[in-house]
């Protein structure tokens, strides 16, 4: 990578190269530094190692604003620059283009990763897990940053100087969305680093106990809900960029991300049978390494050019090495766990049917299986290539609706009476007694459905389960509240519990978004003559105008249409670097109960006529809306009870288990 390195071709580019190469190098000794410590168990060694990260993230941080600032200024001497962005575009067009293509996503995804090892070097805990967490995290270090430094490095000069750049993917500047998504999304996959790096700690120092769960609960749940976040924000960019007037497609890249916030959700759940039961210990560490690993898999999939994707990078040279990296994870973790076999034997029997910790098990399974249908369905098409050489294998939305449906409904039955349950084990009586009142409300709404005109038997079963959750988290609220005297008193002291009732109200919310969007979703096409009223989907639609915008990186064509009287104004954009392609931008009008969405297909280039595309979806809203619910209870997890909070000064001394 020396050659890469000269202040006379491009000194942003060689000022960049040096801080990864630097932190490269600081990675490397802050591994050997870490490993050091654990195996002769010296905290002088240990505490070198930990202020190595700080080092390792100011160098990656030096190196992503310098990238940052050559995107900004135009410095067209950085081949990523060059190639990436372009004069012309707006600012914060030129910001996501750090993010935009392959090198720079891969160097935001080191930093976030250095900044995560960094916060983790000030709040770790002096005890025997800490600089075996820190070796795990210098591992991905060492990896990113490599990568970074060498076959994806963002800093190569260019051959000949270009004069406005050749301007990034049109389809990732047609609407803000791109600046938010993309960075939750790799906040949400690189924040499950900790809680992977804790438990290699715990495998490999042998306490398995529940402490290195308890720790990770925290950063887990944040990695957790920057995923959930990312998954919906990429949604709402496809609803309101690709002019489909859907959100989620299977697509092989949305399913790489589907992947593990399935394994983290059901590592969530488990980990509380861990707390309280001492069960599930070798399940949870297989499961945080799987989520991991499955967030390597995804960027694989998304950088190496395997897959069909319109979010897929375009193949480069990071594939085999992506791959290789997954395959040590899950070696590293095979050899570890059966290494601490014997340790990870559970203290109890295991769980009744019919228990809370039987239903939390049951709803694991069907994460997993739910995971492994995911991935079966994402790979199918490549191994199919692979074996017969042909790419015209594909899986579509039938297969995925064929199981997601009935194992979404099952999580949604279990979510609801699982916790009413009794731990340990409820007889036939008991549970009778838990699941009637939820039995009662949901057939009472199901039946109410179905006199408001619902027919569809997933949609009768999503309402039904609805109420059913719904009624079971009000009798899990009111019970508490009785217990402590006071609702107000008993959010107070448990913060955690009721955090987990709103996220799962948002998630009951977010499903009914779901259900009814995609069952009862009207769409129809028409072309509009100026001044023409057209009725269509019971709407009467009338084409007012027809304008040319120009902007400094393109031009737009803008339809001007009153729906019911109301104004739209759905967009064909053009980007200079695009050609004549055109690039929908809808108009949408969000409603309580549904949206109204309007897309444009095409135009007259005289100025006569438009055709459009109507779309009517009923609650689709609630997705969003219950994914803010969702992570707001994610965060109310997070608030440290009163009562705790009083008394942590006493409980300060090193973990020992």
């Amino acid at each position: 990578m020396l050659n890469l390195i000269s202040f006379s071709s491009s000194a942003s580019g060689a000022l960049g190269q040096l801080s990864l190469l630097g932190a490269l190098l600081l990675s490397v000794a802050g591994l050997l530094l870490a490993l050091l410590g654990g195996a002769r168990r010296d905290p002088r060694v240990t505490e070198a190692a930990r202020r190595a990260t700080w080092a390792v993230f100011a160098l990656v941080s030096l190196g992503t604003l310098v990238l940052l600032a050559a995107l900004l200024r135009d410095d067209f001497t950085v081949r990523f620059v060059a190639e990436h962005s372009m004069r012309a575009s707006p600012t914060w067009v030129k910001v996501t283009g750090l993010w935009g293509a392959l090198e720079g996503s891969i160097l935001l995804w080191a930093w976030l990763l250095a900044g995560y090892a960094f916060i983790l070097s000030v709040t770790l805990r002096r005890d025997a897990l800490r600089p075996w967490a820190l070796s795990a995290m210098f591992a991905s270090l060492v990896f990113f940053v490599g990568v970074c430094a060498t076959v994806a490095s963002p800093f190569t000069p260019v051959a000949t100087l270009v004069a406005d750049g050749r301007g990034p993917n049109p389809a990732l500047q047609n609407h803000w969305m791109m600046a938010v998504h993309p960075v939750l999304l790799y906040l949400g996959f690189v924040g499950l680093s900790v809680p992977f790096a804790y438990a290699v700690a715990a495998l490999v120092t042998g306490r398995l106990s529940d402490h290195w769960v308890v720790v990770t609960r925290r950063w887990t749940l944040v990695a957790w809900a920057f995923l959930t976040a990312a998954i919906v924000a990429g949604g709402w960019w496809s609803y309101e960029t690709l002019g489909w007037g859907g959100y989620w497609a299977w697509d092989p890249v949305e399913n790489a991300s589907f992947i593990p916030w399935l394994l983290t959700t059901a590592f969530l759940h488990s980990i509380q049978i861990q707390e309280r039961r001492g069960l599930m210990r070798s399940w949870n560490v297989w499961l945080i390494v799987l989520a991991y690993a499955s967030t390597v898999l995804g960027t694989f999939l998304n950088r190496s050019g395997i897959v069909q994707s319109v979010h897929a990078f375009a193949g480069g040279p990071v594939g085999p090495v992506f791959l290789g990296f997954l395959a040590f994870l899950l070696l590293a973790g095979t050899l570890l766990a059966a290494w601490r076999a014997p340790h990870l034997r559970d203290d109890n029997d295991p769980p009744a049917a019919l228990s809370r910790e039987g239903a939390f098990l049951a709803g694991n399974w069907l994460f997993v299986v739910f995971a492994v249908m995911v991935l079966v369905g994402t790979l199918f098409p490549t191994i199919v290539e692979a074996v017969q050489g042909r790419r015209d294998a594909s899986v579509g939305p039938a297969f995925y609706n064929a199981f997601a449906i009935p194992l979404g409904l099952g999580l949604l039955l279990l979510m609801g009476v699982g916790p009413l349950l009794p731990w340990r084990r409820a007889d036939g009586q008991g549970l009778w007694r838990a699941l009637r009142p939820l039995l009662i409300a949901g057939a009472g709404a199901a039946l109410l459905a179905l006199a408001l005109g619902v027919r569809h038997p997933g949609v009768l079963a999503t309402v039904a389960l609805s109420a059913y959750n719904l009624l079971g988290l009000g009798l899990l609220t009111a019970r508490a509240a009785r217990q402590a005297g006071g609702l107000g008193r008993t959010l107070r002291a448990q913060p955690r519990r009721y955090g987990a009732y709103l996220s799962h109200a948002g998630l009951i919310v977010l499903a009914l978004g779901l259900a009814f969007s995609g069952t009862y979703r009207r769409d129809a096409q028409v072309t509009l003559n100026m001044n023409q009223r057209v009725h269509l989907l019971n709407e009467d639609l009338t084409l007012t105008a027809l304008e040319n915008v120009a902007r400094p990186d393109g031009r737009s064509i803008v339809a001007r249409v009153l729906i019911d009287g109301r104004p739209f104004s759905a967009r064909l954009n053009t980007y200079t670097q695009g050609g004549d392609t055109p690039f929908p931008s809808p108009a949408v009008r969000y409603g309580l109960t549904g949206d109204t969405y309007l897309v444009m297909t095409g135009v007259d280039p005289k100025g006569q006529w438009a055709s459009v595309r109507l779309i009517e979806s009923p609650l689709v809203s609630w997705i969003w809306w219950g994914t803010l619910l969702v992570c707001v209870g994610a965060a109310f997890t997070l608030v440290t009870p009163r009562r705790a909070a009083q008394a942590a000064p006493a409980r300060l001394a090193p973990a020992t288990d």
